[in-house]
């Protein structure tokens, strides 16, 4: 039924250039989400046959090869991502995943530059992505003053962003800030839910609950954290830390 509905897909279609690339760059999308990398490459292929200098079916076909991974397919992607922005310098989505595969390459300051744009683009459906990833980098980059900014730009464009909540209880955190960590940190749990949370958010929870005097709050985290992830980083540096009376544990 696939096949069929693909072939009358593409009769329709065929008449209509900027539409045939339009279905065939779609239809490998689908194919990229359900794992078959080979049938997205033919409907790439076929996509860029019609018209080799479409900003989506190169971008696609960029996310294609990064996934691939292997080393000659993730050096064949960069010539891809830098058509499609060239073509469409506006498009905001082919710059968060060119950013997301320089963010994979560790080019972070090449990163930062396509994040900063998508971040910036209003109107973008994922532009709070953008800004997550953003954060992040700085995060690695060791820079707090933009990572905060740029997790604060996150949640006024999606309240519901999780990540930069968690980020940001982190970051007030370390500045001891308490009331502002804990906020952040109650604000992630109430999205996400209380069993929801992974190991490094239950790290966080018990580090905030320590600093606010709340025994019984950081012995029930500590109890979560060690029935659900007994062999994470976080459980074994709590560990480390149980009896330590530094005012900050990292």
């Amino acid at each position: 039924m696939a096949l069929l509905l693909t072939g009358c897909q593409s009769q329709k279609t065929t008449k209509d250039p900027k539409k045939a690339v339009q279905v065939r760059t779609q239809l490998a999308a689908e194919y990229i989400k359900a794992g078959d990398l080979d049938a997205a490459k033919r409907a790439l292929d076929q996509a860029l046959e019609v018209n080799s200098r479409d900003s989506m079916a190169n971008m696609m076909m960029g996310v294609l090869l990064q996934q691939e991974g292997s080393a000659a397919n993730l050096e064949k992607a960069d010539t891809y991502f830098k058509r499609a922005i060239s073509e469409e310098p506006t498009n905001a989505q082919a710059r968060n995943n060119y950013g997301t595969y320089l963010y994979q390459l560790k080019r972070y300051n090449d990163a930062i530059e396509q994040f900063t744009i998508a971040g910036a683009t209003l109107g973008y459906d994922q532009r709070y992505r953008a800004l997550e990833n953003l954060g992040r980098i700085y995060v690695l980059l060791g820079d707090r003053v933009n990572a905060e900014k740029s997790f604060k730009q996150a949640l006024q464009a999606n309240r519901d962003s999780y990540v930069s909540m968690l980020e940001l209880s982190e970051i007030f955190y370390l500045q001891q800030q308490m009331p502002a960590a804990t906020q952040m940190y109650e604000q992630y749990v109430r999205t996400v839910g209380q069993t929801n949370q992974g190991a490094r958010a239950l790290w966080m929870g018990i580090r905030v609950a320590r600093a606010n005097g709340d025994r019984v709050g950081m012995q029930a985290l500590v109890n979560q954290l060690r029935a659900l992830f007994p062999d994470s980083s976080e459980y074994k540096r709590y560990l480390q830390l149980q009896y330590s009376t530094e005012a900050v544990w990292k």
